[in-house]
């Protein structure tokens, strides 16, 4: 693992482009082909992810430790890139392995490029990001739909022009589904008033309805296990084959401080014959219909103000998002905190005409 991407983030900052010492999903599996190199920026980061030649994946920092050109438009040499502007060569764990202008240079077997730890699941790429203080990748337990046998899913990916945070305080608003959605096919019935409640659980918290279950989108649990999910239910109807309801794990991972990835992960618990027609009615009937309702979501995110939650007069069903939002400044403030320099690394002050 190469050393740590430096950045000396205020609360805000990280707040914007998100939290550090954890997990993220990076972007479907299938973008980074044997081969090929991939870039994409993340938490207001430009990387380049690329294969070696045994399939073993890998992530950079996208930025040459020579001059800082960008590595992915180097060429991709099986356990290497080569970078375009004077060939320096890194490898995947972002060590100098050659400087072809001057071989025996210093910069040779150093690691100076950030490589963040990886692993795949369910065709995604998860990583690590941590801070200079943090390196080694935080524990994890993976979402348990994701590693259960007996669950089939398929993933749905899409970057949508909305901050981080209102990506992920739309999981938590159950109640939307009843409006935004309701001409769903899966999101029509049930009552368009509630009263929810908050649960707490070993690794988040449940915000469910308190006098409606299974009949639309009833409940959310947000979990924080070394990566950020939500886990929802969403009522099938007959028509849409075997499994009973259908279950959603939904990531996002902030692009920039204006522009979100969102992972949402589709799932049932099918096996044999009843798992092929499930997946045979995704494909061809229910896709396109989990499809238009995300981009109801997006259309609707996307047309908020980046400020829009500034001036707010917020009710009972909105307490899971403000529940979501206490947690991240918090953990957003204890991270800058930890990442200001000392004083007793502060610069001496001048004394006064020898400015």
């Amino acid at each position: 693992m190469g050393p740590m991407v430096k950045r000396q983030l205020s609360a805000d900052q990280i707040l914007a482009t998100g939290l550090r010492n954890q997990w993220y999903a990076i972007c479907p599996s299938e973008m980074v082909p044997q081969g090929g190199v991939h870039r994409v920026r993340r938490l207001g980061i430009d990387w380049v992810l690329f294969r070696e030649s045994d399939g073993t994946l890998r992530m950079l920092e996208d930025r040459c430790p020579h001059r800082g050109a960008p590595l992915s438009q180097g060429q991709h040499l099986g356990s290497k890139i080569a970078c375009a502007y004077h060939g320096v060569q890194v490898d995947g764990t972002g060590k100098v392995v050659s400087v072809p202008g001057l071989p025996g240079c210093n910069l040779e077997g150093k690691t100076l490029v950030p490589s963040p730890p990886l692993q795949e699941l369910g065709g995604a790429i998860l990583a690590y990001i941590g801070d200079e203080q943090h390196p080694d990748p935080a524990p994890v337990a993976l979402p348990d739909p994701l590693v259960d046998e007996e669950i089939s899913s398929f993933l749905c990916y899409a970057e949508w022009d909305t901050p981080w945070r209102y990506a992920m305080e739309n999981l938590l608003d159950p109640m939307h589904g009843a409006f935004l959605h309701r001409e769903s096919h899966s999101m029509f019935g049930g009552d368009v008033e509630a009263r929810f409640r908050i649960r707490e659980t070993d690794r988040g918290f449940f915000f469910e309805k308190t006098d409606q279950r299974g009949v639309n989108f009833d409940w959310v649990e947000f979990c924080r296990t070394g990566i950020d999910w939500v886990d929802l239910s969403i009522p099938y109807p007959p028509t849409a084959g075997p499994g009973g309801s259908f279950g959603i794990v939904g990531m996002g991972t902030p692009i920039d401080e204006h522009t979100t990835a969102v992972f949402f992960w589709r799932y049932r618990k099918v096996s044999g014959w009843e798992r092929d027609v499930w997946r045979f009615l995704y494909r061809t009937k229910l896709e396109a219909r989990h499809w238009h309702v995300l981009e109801q979501d997006r259309v609707m995110l996307e047309a908020m103000s980046e400020d829009a939650d500034q001036a707010e007069n917020l009710y009972q069903h909105d307490l899971g998002v403000v529940r979501l939002r206490r947690l991240y400044k918090k953990l957003a403030e204890e991270q800058a905190t930890a990442l200001a320099p000392s004083p007793s690394h502060s610069p001496e002050p001048v004394p006064a005409g020898r400015a």
